[in-house]
């Protein structure tokens, strides 16, 4: 898979990648309000065009990265629509903050979320990986395949992907302690996408918007 199989260099030079937490975690909220979340992501991207080049959607936090039309970066008014979409007909967050009840925010989401402009090809597909990745890395699944909210399984469908991409985290892990002796050496274990699995990104900027 290379970054041109995925999508034209002049979108990739406009690409966002973004990280969007709820307010409270851990939480299972995305995952038992997929759905909603589903409907509410559509009905943005039908008002407000923007491509998805991947996505996931974890318990209580979703990764996407995005292009946008050409001449258009406003991002921020997209996830404001999405956020305040998801968030229309729940409960208000019993640990709302006193600006948020004046500010009629209902307290399901973070106002901060992660973003990164993508550089490269190379930035794009280590992105990518990371997004599709993600699951196994907080150790809800052992293998990318099967986690049902991700893009993972469209990149399998176009043949970008194998199946068996990434592998199986427990056979990995299995085969690594017994070269090295034991549970101490979890914690080096790198996976191949470049991230590992304690990954940290060195160039980010925080943004902020009311939902």
């Amino acid at each position: 898979m290379t970054a041109h199989d995925i999508i034209g260099y002049a979108a990739i030079s406009s690409g966002q990648n973004f990280t969007v937490v709820l307010a409270e975690r851990p939480s299972d909220l995305l995952f038992t309000e997929i759905e909603r979340f589903r409907r509410t992501y559509r009905t943005v991207q039908q008002r407000r065009p923007f491509e998805t080049i991947a996505i996931c959607v974890l318990l209580d936090h979703v990764h996407a990265l995005w292009a946008l039309p050409e001449g258009d970066a406003d991002f921020s008014i997209r996830w404001n629509l999405i956020k305040s979409g998801f968030s229309r007909g729940l409960e208000p967050s019993m640990s709302r903050s006193a600006s948020k009840v004046a500010k009629r925010e209902k307290g399901v989401w973070q106002r901060r979320y992660w973003e990164h402009t993508i550089r490269n090809d190379a930035d794009l597909e280590r992105h990518i990986d990371y997004i599709h990745f993600n699951p196994v890395k907080h150790g809800h699944v052992t293998r990318a395949v099967d986690w049902p909210h991700s893009s993972f399984h469209r990149y399998v469908e176009r043949g970008l992907l194998a199946l068996d991409w990434g592998g199986d985290i427990e056979e990995t892990q299995g085969a690594f302690w017994r070269m090295k002796g034991g549970h101490g050496a979890k914690s080096a274990f790198a996976h191949p996408t470049g991230f590992g699995l304690r990954c940290t990104h060195k160039t980010k900027s925080w943004g902020r918007h009311r939902r």
